[in-house]
């Protein structure tokens, strides 16, 4: 647990509605009051109102103001929290506050987190344009890859901050990340542009205490009607910026928050999930809920015509953030996305990562066809991205390439059987069954003739192929390991 910090605590009045407002940090030059959303800055020991903030939109996170933990051995407590959105979606940073005044940057990251200190660079920072997504650079010696370069504004803040960027203004945000699971972000919002530079953390490692509790926290469901049939619907997923209508299965838009204008797609050909939405189950020692389903439908690029579908089901953990599950005809996979940028030999047919190196199986053309349940990205019907899976063994790497980013995931294959386990589906185990399960092998001696033999292989062999083809016709014409990952699996590592 942090201790009391060494710094002198400032408290004066708020300008605009007297409420105490405190400065913990000797950096901190701005703070939103948080009794009337007054934004105000400090010049020595007075207090000037500069305007009024926005409200927070409700992330539900276990991260609050005034949460402890440590990191590296030190105490930090948590004493702001920056709110953004991009056109991939919001996100928040947390202002980590050390007990020997220095600071850090907690922020989410794809569903997971990342711990971030300051950095600096010996040589000038170069123009966010000058960064080309994909492009690989060297910083003091290291090589990165740009993972992300977008227009990005800040639309609300909390606590007690070391910047303040014009509200709802945009401004360029560069992410580079490395082979070695190491994050660079360039923000382009302060003048001149601030580096940090992080790992990913889990939030059980930084031993936090003071999080919001599942008893005290807001569970109660947000309700609102359904733009397109008017049913009702409720969001209970954490970070939800998009959610299916149970009634007409249209994908509805969340980012401009419930009570905004929604919109909507209307989504005519549902496809029921093997595993139902809402179950929950124990994967692999962590206890997960499958909160969103989304079938994806690939293309050949050399071949238009010739196409291939694949499941994908998010799985929640309120701790360990989310990881998906993946269905193919040729087996199960679980995957999460990495925060590192594996490194790709030149011809692309490699790609290393974390001390392995995976071949290319497959390169591909992706696209989101349906969708069921809550995503903690904006996920919209149509969404497309160029694909490349890698693998080595039961190892797989996937990456997944929009206009704006470039993301990977990381995970391994599981045996079917595992799966129905773990979701408590062994009576259906059957239907879960792919490309893992082992051959129908019959046995000697049964007193049948050749003959009769060749016809049970034939009639076998046609039966196998008629289920085959209504399989691909509901699923796409399967096509090998599908790991995706999908975007790899979804949005923005935002």
């Amino acid at each position: 647990m942090a201790t009391s910090s060494t710094q002198r605590t400032y408290t004066a009045p708020c300008p605009g509605c007297g409420a105490p407002v405190a400065f913990r940090s000797a950096q901190s030059t701005h703070a939103v009051c948080s009794f009337c959303q007054s934004t105000v800055v400090r010049d020595g020991d007075t207090l000037s109102r500069i305007g009024k903030m926005a409200e927070l939109f409700d992330d539900h996170s276990p991260l609050q103001l005034m949460a402890q933990g440590r990191f590296q051995g030190k105490a930090f407590t948590l004493v702001g929290r920056l709110q953004y959105r991009s056109g991939s979606g919001n996100w928040a940073e947390w202002i980590a506050l050390f007990d020997d005044g220095s600071q850090a940057l907690l922020a989410e990251d794809n569903g997971a987190y990342v711990m971030a200190l300051p950095a600096r660079l010996e040589r000038e920072l170069p123009q966010a344009q000058q960064l080309r997504l994909g492009a690989t650079t060297a910083v003091g010696g290291k090589a990165y890859s740009v993972a992300l370069n977008e227009e990005v504004a800040l639309v609300s803040a909390q606590g007690e901050l070391p910047k303040l960027p014009p509200l709802g203004k945009t401004f360029p945000m560069v992410e580079l990340r490395s082979a070695d699971n190491e994050v660079l972000s360039i923000d382009y919002g302060a003048e001149p542009p601030a580096l940090s530079k992080g790992r990913p953390v889990e939030l059980e490692e930084l031993k936090l205490s003071g999080l919001r509790e599942e008893s005290t926290k807001e569970t109660a469901a947000r309700q609102f009607n359904c733009p397109n049939c008017g049913a009702p619907v409720e969001v209970m997923l954490a970070d939800s910026k998009s959610i299916t209508c149970r009634a007409c299965n249209s994908l509805i838009d969340l980012q401009q928050g419930i009570g905004g204008q929604l919109s909507h797609a209307i989504q005519d050909e549902p496809v029921q999930p093997v595993i139902p939405l809402g179950t929950a189950g124990q994967l692999q020692g962590v206890h997960w809920q499958v909160v969103g389903y989304q079938h994806r439908l690939g293309t050949e690029p050399d071949d238009p015509d010739e196409h291939f579908g694949w499941d994908e089901y998010l799985l929640y953990n309120r701790k360990r953030g989310f990881v998906f599950l993946v269905d193919t005809t040729e087996g199960w996979s679980l995957v999460k996305p990495a925060t590192g940028a594996p490194t790709l030999s030149q011809n692309q047919q490699t790609a290393s990562y974390l001390g392995t190196t995976y071949q290319q199986q497959y390169a591909y053309k992706a696209e989101t066809t349906y969708v069921a349940g809550e995503f903690y990205w904006p996920v919209a019907r149509g969404h497309t991205s160029f694909n490349r899976d890698y693998a080595k063994g039961k190892s797989l790497l996937s990456m997944e390439e929009t206009p704006k980013e470039r993301t990977w995931s990381v995970g391994n294959k599981i045996e079917s059987d595992a799966v129905a386990k773990a979701f408590g589906l062994e009576a259906k185990k059957d239907l879960l069954q792919r490309g893992d399960a082992g051959p129908v092998s019959g046995k000697a001696g049964l007193g049948c003739g050749c003959a009769t033999l060749f016809i049970i292989v034939f009639v076998i062999l046609v039966l196998v192929m008629m289920v085959k083809a209504c399989d691909d016709e509901n699923r796409g014409t399967g096509s090998g390991i599908r790991s995706g990952g999908s975007w790899s699996s979804g949005g923005s590592h935002k």
